[in-house]
């Protein structure tokens, strides 16, 4: 009986252990993406329809997704320390993803007292380090 719990929680390791093996790819990447554009237009919605809970909802979505971004294996591995230096700017993309998660909770924070011009603002200040990134890391 021992043994074959044993061997079941061996067996649970090794599975779990080969998904984070295989990292981060460009379609985790993507999906991740979609998740973040759909959560602003959720955030767009909920301060149009002054809806404290769409924007709540939004927000959530947007930094718990954000901090899931980071270079693809592909980059990482990449043997050109010019070009793995252009596509795998850590310091820069995390410095982003904190921007992005501070302006969605003072968003989120301004919009529940009512300071709806405030929340605005931080939701544009949301979208211009959103291109930040895609001009600068993505190239657009």
């Amino acid at each position: 009986m021992r043994s074959k719990l044993l061997a079941a929680v061996c067996a649970c390791m090794m599975v779990s252990n080969v998904a984070v093996a295989e990292g981060y790819t460009q379609g985790d990447r993507i999906l991740d993406m979609q998740k973040m554009a759909q959560a602003m237009q959720d955030i767009q919605s909920g301060l149009l329809y002054n809806n404290l809970d769409i924007v709540k909802a939004g927000t959530k979505t947007l930094k718990d997704t954000i901090i899931k971004i980071r270079p693809i294996d592909e980059e990482v591995n990449n043997k050109d320390i010019y070009e793995k230096w252009l596509n795998n700017n850590l310091k820069m993309t995390n410095k982003i993803q904190k921007k992005i998660r501070q302006k969605a909770q003072d968003l989120e924070e301004r919009f529940a007292d009512g300071d709806a011009v405030q929340a605005l603002q931080a939701y544009s200040k949301i979208i211009g380090q959103c291109m930040q990134c895609h001009v600068r890391l993505r190239k657009w």
